[in-house]
């Protein structure tokens, strides 16, 4: 099946309702394989994504969609890249550092702690990590490389037009997260987060689903992630 692209220009006009954007992750009955080929992919595409701290536009557009069942939940990526820049590495390691990837964050009780960063390049190399908090107000950029999500999927595909990435993220995995109040989601659930890619290529650029209207602390801005509500 062909993908079913909308592209939804996100954070271009940089207005108050650009802050409070609610993303609907739909609920699906079918199987998904988690091997990065797209062509099974049916629910809708959001993007391009933009500069993550302007909203201006991007050299390389970058494409995100996200769904969910009963047990977990699942987001692809569509990067067209032009100079894909990484290789194949031993998993946590610190690929947003040199590698082309995708990444997710997501705080599912809203306080801007305990929330989690799951990273994957071009070449299927992955990291998840706890943020257990960025903010000087509770002791600034605790973190927890260590940190694993039982049954964690994330596979990338190079295509001709640049990479594709899929993520299963199982909920059974997130409610084991020690203060971070993640319980099995529901239709109506709304979390914060926002979805992102780093591109080191011709020009490197820090992207986001959803802009900023703070410049500090990078990506890590968990105050101003989007809404994701689950729907049916």
């Amino acid at each position: 099946m062909k993908i079913n692209t909308i592209v939804v220009l996100l954070g271009v006009m940089m207005s108050p309702a650009t802050y409070s954007q609610t993303i609907a992750i739909p609920k699906i009955v079918e199987k998904l394989t988690i091997d990065g080929d797209l062509s099974d992919w049916k629910t809708s595409f959001s993007g391009p994504f933009v500069i993550h701290n302007s909203g201006a536009q991007a050299t390389q557009h970058t494409f995100v969609s996200l769904s969910w069942n009963e047990e977990n939940l699942y987001v692809a990526y569509r990067s067209i890249d032009s100079q894909i820049v990484g290789k194949l590495q031993s998993k946590d390691s610190e690929i947003y550092k040199t590698d082309d990837l995708v990444e997710i964050f997501i705080d599912q009780d809203g306080d801007g702690q305990n929330y989690i960063e799951i990273g994957v390049n071009a070449f299927s190399t992955n990291y998840d990590m706890l943020i257990k908090c960025i903010s000087p107000e509770c002791g600034g950029w605790k973190t927890a490389s260590g940190f694993d999500i039982p049954g964690l999927e994330a596979v990338s595909k190079i295509t001709s037009e640049g990479f594709c990435t899929e993520i299963k993220i199982p909920f059974s995995g997130l409610e084991k997260i020690q203060n971070g109040h993640f319980s099995k989601p529901k239709t109506g659930t709304k979390w914060k987060a926002n979805t992102f890619r780093i591109d080191y290529g011709n020009k490197t650029e820090y992207l986001a689903l959803q802009p900023y209207k703070s410049f500090k602390f990078g990506f890590h801005q968990p105050q101003e992630f989007a809404i994701f509500e689950f729907v049916e």
